[in-house]
């Protein structure tokens, strides 16, 4: 407990100085970014277990959330025939993992795909995590390669399992029909030391420029997010590969449901323990911090990545987390599998679970194919 008491107070004292070397306020997405990469004690760089299906307290716990690959290997071994499928179709034998988490899903990936993948590389941050991938991936040390930024070209398969939810988005927020930009300022005890104790860390708003890629109907108060750094990802990934495909597996909307006039409380969340909360200004460093995705924001990303001469850049599809397995061969793999085995599966593909909210959005570099996982049930057009 001293340890992570310890943790978020250098944290929060690092955030602090960074506000107070901008004058008093940075935007939230500084402050997310903050928050979790800072190394060595940003969420996503400290040494806190992360991934899991059981939380703090419970015995063998200690986790904060799961993903799907630590819910079954079933979800590897499916989305294993998409990738299989995108290798075959674009020539290529390299699989790209960008954040890898516990190394669950390479490790599902790495052993459902066997021969069709020579060299499978993983682009994390996390110095931890990594050292626990490479852990979980030691049987394919001759296979698997770790890098922490993109290369100036890429081929094959990239796979993205909930690491564009965790990228850094800014706020936006409509007050008494004025836009704002909701950062973060620090409020000091009056007669705190200000080489002890950091302050606390408020809301402020700032009036704004920016403005949702779609006008929001009404006058009321409205909260939401933008994406800047996501779709500049998109388009950086779409730019530098060559040749193959991605898919990217997470939690959002496309545009006319991400900025719906009745969704005006934003889509930030934390998670901490298995158990969700709002409110990112607390326990800085010990929680993870997500957005939901706006997937029209992506497919539109890619599109612009697009040389006038090179190969063109699009998508191959967009669906639910359910119909793109369904798609890809889940349901016969439930045939075999223990009843055990079969209950969390079904959580992967259950509406009121995981099976609506997540979605997955594939791009093709080069020309257009029917990929598996987009058969029946695509949903591009809503986009």
């Amino acid at each position: 407990m001293t340890t992570q008491r310890s943790l978020t107070s250098t944290l929060a004292k690092q955030i602090e100085r960074a506000i107070q070397s901008q004058g008093g306020w940075i935007g939230f997405d500084q402050y997310m970014a903050l928050a979790l990469y800072t190394p060595g004690l940003g969420y996503y760089a400290n040494d806190l277990r992360k991934f899991g299906t059981m939380p703090h307290g419970v015995k063998g716990g200690g986790s904060d959330f799961v993903t799907a690959p630590e819910m079954t290997p079933l979800f590897g071994q499916t989305l294993a025939a998409q990738v299989a499928q995108a290798l075959q179709v674009t020539r290529t034998r390299e699989v790209w993992e960008f954040g890898a988490g516990s190394g669950a899903l390479a490790l599902q990936l790495l052993d459902a795909l066997g021969d069709a993948v020579q060299t499978y590389t993983i682009v994390d941050l996390s110095g931890t995590l990594r050292e626990r991938q490479q852990q979980a991936l030691a049987a394919y040390a001759g296979k698997v390669r770790w890098v922490s930024a993109l290369p100036e070209v890429l081929q094959g398969v990239v796979v993205g399992n909930e690491v564009l939810d965790a990228m850094p988005v800014k706020l936006l927020a409509r007050t008494s029909g004025v836009w704002h930009e909701r950062g973060v300022a620090c409020e000091m005890d009056p007669i705190g030391d200000p080489a002890g104790e950091p302050g606390r860390f408020v809301w402020q708003d700032r009036p704004t420029a920016l403005r949702p890629p779609i006008d929001i109907p009404g006058e009321h108060d409205y909260l939401t997010e933008i994406h800047p750094q996501a779709e500049a990802f998109i388009r950086t990934l779409a730019g530098t590969l060559t040749q193959g495909a991605a898919f990217f597996i997470d939690y959002g909307f496309p545009e006319a449901e991400y900025y719906h006039p009745q969704r005006h409380m934003g889509t930030v969340m934390c998670h901490r323990g298995h158990l969700a909360d709002a409110d990112p200004l607390a326990e800085v460093g010990l929680k993870d911090i997500t957005a939901h995705v706006n997937f029209t924001g992506l497919a539109l990303a890619a599109q612009e990545a697009a040389p006038p001469q090179g190969p063109e850049v699009g998508t191959l599809g967009y669906t639910s987390q359910a119909r793109f397995l369904m798609n890809a061969g889940l349901l016969s793999k439930l045939e075999h599998a223990r009843l055990a085995e079969r209950a969390m599966a079904l959580k992967l593909i259950s509406e009121h679970e995981m099976g609506e909210l997540f979605k997955v959005i594939g791009f093709y570099k080069g020309a257009p194919w029917q990929a598996l996982g987009f058969a029946q049930g695509d949903r591009t057009s809503t986009l």
